[in-house]
């Protein structure tokens, strides 16, 4: 050891070349050893820097998306009768079409123009439609759950309402009655209104075909006619009503005769299916663009309420003739619909069984 340490200038010289060398070869060492400029410094000589994979933050998770509840695939609206029938249908936003659809259905059961008084309910079920898809929404799910039908909110139309979309379940309550007509599509792709056991609701025939204030001459094979004052029979049913009530076909056919006879003043005729045929005299006027060979659906306006003709007031003379032969209006069996059956009964009785408990 001693060899190499020296007193003498030229030790001194030795030993500076010497640890010069030696720095030279740690600067090398350490700046191999050290890290890139943009490389994360470890605190701890141990660590090891990790991999710039590792470094890098992992993505944010996307936000929760939730399902809520369904929309109630049914509502439900409910108004008090306090005018008439229209009146209440058009509070609960049914239009005209559909609210004369309801008449015609009822009309098996009641007349909604005469048997329904103030206090009497209308309650009507509609279908959500569309608005029945889930609804998507992100955050926070609502609390609780969609019951299956919203609660009757008395007065106010239903969103389907007010689309006019004809009610899947109607009510109407008299006091101490109830009437319930279902809106069933046959599988056939025929909707039409029928009672809770199947039975067609609306039929084939109506039994009025004006609404009027009263019956002012029954059908009589022999009465005194007020005009020529002879005793004639009279072969149809005399309705009061104003002039320019609207009358309205009571079942579908064609138009046989338009125009003015005799006593009749102007006056249709109809054939209607089968043997049925039917007359409307008396009118004021008759519908636009209706001419013999027109084909009439039920319910359609055809004419108005007059006095032409033999009459001592406004008045319909309204006559229905089965082969040919004239039968009292009021009380001639009508043609109905054939009641559901086989599969279509057995889809028709759980809707019924589903619908009941909203009205």
């Amino acid at each position: 050891m001693s060899k190499f340490v020296s007193t003498t200038p030229q030790g001194v010289a030795g030993k500076a070349i010497l640890i010069a060398a030696l720095s030279t070869a740690c600067t090398a060492w350490l700046s191999h050893q050290m890290p890139r400029p943009d490389a994360e410094m470890s605190l701890h000589a141990s660590d090891e820097i990790p991999d710039r994979d590792a470094r890098d933050p992992a993505p944010l998770a996307a936000a929760p998306v939730f399902v809520g509840p369904p929309v109630p695939a049914f509502r439900v609206a409910s108004a008090e009768v306090t005018q008439n029938f229209a009146a209440t249908a058009d509070q609960l936003g049914v239009g005209a079409a559909t609210a004369a659809r309801l008449a015609r259905a009822l009309s098996g059961q009641l007349d909604v123009e005469h048997d329904l008084k103030p206090g009497s309910e209308m309650r009507l079920v509609f279908r959500n439609g569309v608005a029945n898809a889930a609804r998507i929404f992100t955050g926070t799910p609502a609390a609780g759950t969609a019951p299956a039908s919203s609660p009757a909110i008395p007065g106010v139309a239903a969103d389907a309402a007010a689309q006019d979309e004809p009610p899947v379940a109607v009510r109407i309550s008299t006091g101490h009655d109830a009437h319930d007509v279902f809106l069933y599509r046959k599988l056939d792709g025929k909707a039409f209104y029928y009672s809770a056991d199947g039975q067609p609701a609306s039929p084939t025939f109506l039994r009025y075909p004006v609404e009027y204030t009263r019956i002012s001459s029954d059908f009589a094979p022999e009465r005194l006619d007020p005009i020529t004052h002879r005793w004639a029979p009279h072969e149809g049913v005399d309705f009061a009503a104003p002039v320019g009530t609207p009358v309205h076909a009571t079942a579908q056919g064609t138009v046989t005769f338009v125009g003015w006879q005799t006593g009749y003043g102007r006056v249709i005729q109809i054939k209607n299916f089968g043997d049925f045929s039917t007359t409307f005299a008396h009118l004021s006027r008759f519908a636009k663009a209706l001419r013999v060979g027109s084909e009439i659906r039920q319910g359609q306006v055809i004419g108005y309420v007059g006095r032409t003709g033999w009459a001592t007031g406004p008045h319909l003379h309204y006559e229905v003739h089965v082969d040919n032969v004239p039968q009292d209006p009021l009380t001639v069996d009508l043609p109905t619909r054939t009641a559901l059956n086989g599969e279509d009964m057995a889809h028709f009785a759980q809707q019924v069984q589903q619908l009941t408990p909203m009205l």
